[in-house]
């Protein structure tokens, strides 16, 4: 199976504390890669002179809210698209506030990787270990730590490998695979996306060589074969009278014509007849791809659904242990009613209970709780109303999480990853 890792879209997330550099940083990868037009250089340089700056604030490239602004924070997401001949990315700017951890949690959900950035005069910060915490916890496979205003420390090797050593340190209690380092001046440019001559010692990559050359094809799961059916496509019409498409995201796993599967929950197994992407047959279809699929049988299927290999099948059931990002003012309680989406299914849910909350600063259990508060992260316990068709969040990102909502006001109250 050839998957083309030129022109793939790597989505990576920033994350580090206040006033570390991200917006920065993300406004020199733009700046520095030629990928901003003109009129949005000049009025960023008009902004910058009004608020009297001696230099060109690049930050203001990604802080859209005008709040943002009038701060120099960032408060929600912001998504920046950019591309190079090698890679297209989206960039998903998190917040470094502590109040803002959900948002961070939201930008991750869907990172290939996440450049965690950490202020070379201060080192590791209480905001470092919960960013890396999250990045552990939800499974993104590659970090990069950016150790930025170098400038600030004069480019010292010494304050550069202390920081690599406490961090390697600390990353070696949790479940990142891939870490690299680079140091770097966002506000000048060092090893952003040219090399530093300032800094000489530095022998590695420059962040956006890394971020072009990150091996992400094989982050996905090709291994169990997934297909939620979000829809069933019926035209009705005199060239397509009898046609019955099931269309989706797959989420796991590579489907080919003639291969058999199975559907679930109804159990009854039938052989893929034909693959269509925008309207032409292909003859393999992989996770991410957005797919409609014929079987040769027909069988009654409907949204909620799943395609499945006969002898690789998910966990069915209606009990789920879930690490969950409580995202609401009011506290979790247990035996609270919910709805549940998982995949394309939705469903009513109950959290029976709350076992024990996550230190992020410490990594340690916090048991004897009955409740989580706004941006904590503990283990719990829920009853579904109806079956699930799940994986683990370790073995497949996208069958393995799940989504809280008030039944009353569709507020997204939670993101869980199902243990």
């Amino acid at each position: 199976m050839a998957i083309q890792e030129n022109n793939q879209i790597l989505r990576f997330t920033t994350a580090g504390s206040v006033d570390d550099g991200k917006s920065t940083l993300i406004g020199r990868l733009l700046y520095d890669s030629k990928s901003i037009f003109e009129d949005q250089i000049e009025a960023v340089k008009s902004s910058s002179q009004k608020k009297g700056f001696d230099y060109v604030d690049l930050s203001l490239l990604t802080d859209g809210l005008k709040s943002e602004r009038e701060q120099g924070i960032t408060i929600d997401v912001a998504y920046r698209y950019f591309a190079t001949p090698k890679r297209k990315f989206i960039i998903a700017d998190t917040p470094g506030h502590i109040q803002y951890t959900r948002n961070m949690v939201t930008g991750a959900s869907t990172a290939n990787l996440a450049i965690i950035l950490v202020d070379a005069r201060k080192g590791l910060l209480e905001q470092t270990f919960r960013h890396s915490f999250i990045a552990s916890l939800l499974k993104i496979p590659h970090v990069i730590v950016c150790v930025n205003k170098m400038d600030l420390v004069d480019y010292s090797e010494e304050v550069y490998e202390k920081i690599v050593k406490d961090y390697k340190a600390f990353s070696s209690k949790m479940d990142i695979k891939d870490v690299q380092f680079v140091p770097i001046s966002a506000l000048n440019g060092d090893n952003v996306v040219d090399r530093s001559k300032n800094m000489p010692w530095y022998e590695g990559s420059t962040l956006l060589y890394l971020l072009e050359h990150v091996h992400i094809a094989s982050d996905l799961n090709h291994i169990d074969c997934r297909f939620p059916v979000q829809m069933v496509i019926r035209p009705h019409t005199l060239e397509h009278q009898d046609f019955r498409g099931y269309a989706g995201r797959i989420e796991g796993g590579i489907f080919k014509p003639g291969d058999e599967v199975k559907v679930l929950p109804s159990g009854f197994a039938s052989r893929i007849k034909t693959i269509e992407l925008n309207g032409e047959q292909i003859q393999e279809a992989f996770a991410p791809m957005s797919v409609t699929i014929t079987l040769e049988d027909e069988i009654d299927i409907s949204r909620g659904d799943m395609l499945v290999r006969p002898n690789n099948v998910p966990q069915v059931g209606q009990d789920l242990e879930v690490m969950l990002c409580w995202m609401n003012q009011r506290p979790l309680q247990g035996r609270t009613k919910f709805i549940l989406r998982h995949t394309t299914q939705e469903c009513q849910a109950m959290v029976k209970d709350v076992q024990y909350r996550v230190n992020v600063n410490t990594l340690h259990r916090e048991e004897g709780i009955s409740e989580l508060g706004l941006n904590e992260i503990g283990r719990v316990s829920i009853r579904a109303a109806q079956p699930l068709f799940f994986d683990s969040y370790r073995r497949n990102r996208q069958t393995g999480s799940l989504i809280l909502v008030d039944p009353n006001t569709n507020e997204t109250m939670a993101a869980g990853m199902i243990i």
